[in-house]
């Protein structure tokens, strides 16, 4: 990401970013239901 600008649509830097989220909402499913017992569905409710 160093010396990228952001910018809209489909770039290098776009997708930089959604994989590194995508790893900090896999990283805190999975402590969720380490931490609770149960996936993250169950514990929202939604099963």
């Amino acid at each position: 990401m160093e010396g990228q600008e952001p910018k809209f649509g489909f770039t290098s830097f776009a997708e930089s970013v959604n994989g590194r989220l995508a790893m900090i909402g896999f990283i805190a499913a999975v402590l969720t239901e380490y931490v609770t017992g149960q996936g993250v569905l169950h514990y929202w409710g939604l099963m």
